[in-house]
């Protein structure tokens, strides 16, 4: 199992940007991945791949990456979601609502509130 494998098989939804540092559309993609990492507070990590890296072609073949930037989505190993092109950030925070709601996904903040709340239903009962 090489590092990337490790990275999509794990139980954290993990989004995965092939670029190339030469494509205008990557490049005008970066202040979107930028934002979205900073803002989704780690409801997916965020991890880049660039399609010229020798050591990764084998991981560009397999997914079938033919269009550049490619934004595709994983967990367990498994392709939850994917879009080849540019898009807005609405537009990528919408996939991983989409995604979520699917997979039935919590995002932490909903965590949180459930166990406030059981908390204080539990020493209200007391």
């Amino acid at each position: 199992m090489n590092d990337f494998d490790k990275i999509i098989w794990r139980e954290t939804l993990t989004l995965v940007e092939f670029f190339a540092t030469w494509s205008g559309p990557s490049l005008a993609l970066d202040p979107v991945i930028n934002r979205f990492r900073r803002e989704m507070n780690h409801r997916a990590e965020v991890y880049r791949i660039d399609v010229d890296d020798e050591q990764l072609r084998d991981v560009v073949r397999r997914h079938r990456i033919t269009r550049i930037p490619a934004l595709i989505f994983f967990r367990r190993g498994e392709m939850l979601g994917r879009h080849d092109g540019p898009l807005t950030y609405d537009r990528l925070t919408k996939m991983l609502d989409e995604i979520e709601r699917t997979e039935g996904i919590r995002e932490p903040a909903e965590l949180s509130q459930v166990q406030i709340s059981s908390c204080q239903e539990s020493s209200s009962r007391r």
